[in-house]
């Protein structure tokens, strides 16, 4: 990794996928989109999400209310389920990563650290907001049959922290991650 300059990439001479590549500021860019992530996820837990309108009456709900509303309409295992994948996972992905990545862009590392970053990546595909996003999406377009549905700025938010947790992952190679958290 040391002898690539920045933009340059290893690639497999039989099949020429990517192996590995020397991306540009990748520290820094992983902190960014991780503390952009930060941001989004209290936007996309705190505000409306959506709200559907049935004749007069309309119901509007956040993702940190969605377990609680869950679990007060008799599913106590989906409300677990979606507190555990929807508000806590991201949280701890996110807040992993600020663990490990803020005092790396001055070269040094936290106690635990690498123990952190490997949690992180161990934990990253149990992470469901995707398949989240995507329920509520096919969901929605079965509701704009029987409701008005109105996207909160939660909805967009959320939409926006998918991206920059996505980004926060492919900002830095992991060999990479692993050589600054060796030296620092």
């Amino acid at each position: 990794m040391r002898d690539l300059e920045t933009s340059q990439r290893v690639v497999c001479p039989c099949c020429e996928a990517n192996l590995c590549e020397h991306k540009p500021n990748p520290v820094q860019r992983a902190t960014a989109f991780s503390l952009a992530a930060l941001a989004f996820y209290f936007v996309a837990h705190f505000f409306p999400f959506l709200s559907l309108e049935v004749g007069a009456r309309s119901n509007e709900i956040s993702l940190f209310r969605s377990a609680g509303a869950l679990n007060d309409f008799g599913n106590p295992g989906l409300a677990f389920v979606v507190a555990v994948f929807i508000i806590a996972a991201p949280a701890a992905l996110i807040g992993g990563s600020l663990y490990v990545l803020l005092p790396l862009r001055w070269g040094h590392a936290l106690p635990g650290a690498k123990l952190v970053c490997r949690w992180v990546y161990d934990a990253g595909p149990w992470n469901m907001i995707e398949v989240f996003m995507l329920g509520i999406l096919v969901s929605m377009l079965k509701l704009t049959k029987i409701a008005t549905v109105h996207l909160g700025v939660s909805f967009w938010a959320f939409a926006l922290l998918i991206v920059c947790l996505t980004a926060s992952f492919g900002a830095i190679e992991r060999l990479e991650l692993w050589r600054r958290l060796e030296h620092a």
